[in-house]
């Protein structure tokens, strides 16, 4: 892990660099500019708040906002893990031609991805402030839910960035997985109150997604304290997956640009 560090070190200013450049190149041939940041979780909010909310009535207190604070960290979650797929690949020109740490290029997509999910949490406060949602002094703990939900998709996009490269059907299968985790995480609906009893505490605890846009709401709408427990304990497992993607890269990163 010094080696990560040190290279984490050594290039986060060309990761901030690739970073920026991303974000302008993404609008810099649309009409509406860097509105489509805004425009589009609001848009996906308002679907996903009709359908749940008014087709499909739930009784779910401050229910937009509740979509929102979800949708939030399910579209970082949802774009760290499709984005490393194909991230080596994606950028075989850099990686055939010069020498960069691999993970590099996830943590700079990474900042991307962080941007966007800021204007997605500005756009829900706003929306709570809207909706009238007693903000209380435990919004603090949103950080430490963000941090663990960073590690947690920074671990396994390292992994699956590794395995991207020599199995080609990799992003087929991540796409179907994440479709399955999308509707078992309750962006739309409270999975405490819908499932309840043993089916409805496995999928909190044993879904990571699950849990912490649980532990968001919990924070940001309701008041409350989050679980630090289980924090800890899907702290420590990102970082065990971090540590695992981290030594793979460092093993097999030299034979990356030969593969392909």
């Amino acid at each position: 892990m010094k080696r990560f560090f040190n290279n984490m070190k050594k290039y986060y200013k060309y990761a901030i660099r690739s970073a920026k450049a991303e974000l302008k190149s993404e609008v810099a041939d649309s009409y509406l500019n860097w509105l489509w940041w805004v425009i589009e979780p609001f848009c996906f909010m308002l679907i996903y708040t009709f359908v749940f909310g008014f087709v499909f009535p739930n009784d779910e207190l401050y229910f937009a906002s509740f979509v929102m604070v979800g949708q939030a960290a399910w579209d970082f979650f949802n774009r760290m893990v499709n984005g490393s797929v194909k991230l080596i690949i994606n950028n075989r020109d850099l990686v055939t031609k010069v020498y960069i740490p691999k993970y590099v290029l996830l943590f700079s997509k990474s900042l991307t991805y962080l941007f966007k999910m800021c204007i997605s949490l500005g756009l829900a406060f706003g929306l709570m402030l809207f909706q009238q949602v007693p903000i209380t002094w435990h919004i603090i703990f949103l950080i430490p839910v963000l941090f663990v939900l960073y590690v947690i998709s920074f671990g396994i996009g390292m992994i699956l960035m590794h395995h991207g490269v020599t199995f080609n059907d990799l992003g087929n299968l991540t796409n179907i997985a994440l479709r399955m985790v999308f509707y078992l995480s309750g962006i739309f609906y409270n999975i405490r109150k819908r499932l309840g009893g043993t089916l409805g505490f496995i999928l909190l605890r044993a879904n990571p997604i699950a849990f912490l846009m649980n532990e968001a709401r919990k924070v940001c709408i309701y008041g409350q304290l989050p679980s630090f427990e289980g924090l800890t304990v899907w702290l420590v497992l990102g970082l065990l997956l971090c540590s695992y993607g981290v030594h793979v890269i460092h093993k097999y990163e030299n034979s990356y640009a030969k593969v392909i």
